[in-house]
């Protein structure tokens, strides 16, 4: 396709999770090979927050919405990349997101130092609250970071209750890394499944 930009992280055995945990480690299955059964079959154990994905509000609210009443509108449309990958500090905080302008309905992708770490990173940069309560208030409909948690041991998980709270749909695990600042249109396609909290999904990025 040509011009669009995969912003998606590979599945494989080996790729990086939230803080190492063995049990958010892709499994994969071979179950037929063509010397034993004259064809080619496996299977795929994966956690559902595993590489990129969208959180559903179930993730951190009780009663929280899950992927039944989620629609492809809310991930799919404008989308602005900011870049804080040069920025000294770990948090992306109101101060840094105020010297942009977002529209209602926008979309916003943050690229930080996460795009160019090759293995987790327990000083990731992440959204605090403060920068999420004001994306909320520009009226953003989805906010990504290239960090697989967007936010870092914050008690009670501010960020993604300002953020799942108030209908504003989170996507971790991008890969920014061959991503300027700047409006692009965005291409994402979760896979459908009933009933869950989290959904992996491809993402591609088209500069306007």
């Amino acid at each position: 396709m040509e011009n669009w930009i995969d912003v998606t992280m590979t599945i494989s055995p080996s790729i990086m999770v939230y803080k190492n945990k063995e049990e958010k480690k892709p499994k994969f299955i071979v179950r037929a090979t063509h010397e034993e059964n004259g064809h080619h079959e496996s299977s795929l154990c994966l956690d559902l927050h595993t590489g990129t994905h969208i959180d559903m509000p179930k993730h951190m609210i009780k009663d929280g919405k899950t992927s039944d009443e989620f629609e492809l509108s809310s991930v799919n449309g404008t989308c602005f990349v900011v870049d804080f990958s040069k920025h000294p500090s770990h948090e992306v905080d109101e101060a840094f997101l105020k010297a942009y302008e977002f529209s209602p309905g926008d979309m916003v992708f943050i690229k930080t130092k996460n795009s160019f770490d090759q293995q987790f990173n327990y000083d990731y940069d992440y959204l605090n609250a403060s920068g999420a309560e004001w994306l909320k208030n520009q009226g953003v409909k989805a906010v990504g970071i290239d960090a697989l948690g967007i936010e870092r041991n914050a008690p009670g998980h501010p960020t993604h209750h300002i953020l799942l709270g108030n209908g504003i749909y989170i996507i971790e695990g991008l890969d920014l890394s061959k991503v300027d600042e700047g409006r692009y249109e965005c291409l994402c396609m979760p896979l459908k499944i009933a009933g869950v909290e989290g959904l992996p999904a491809r993402i591609l990025l088209k500069p306007y």
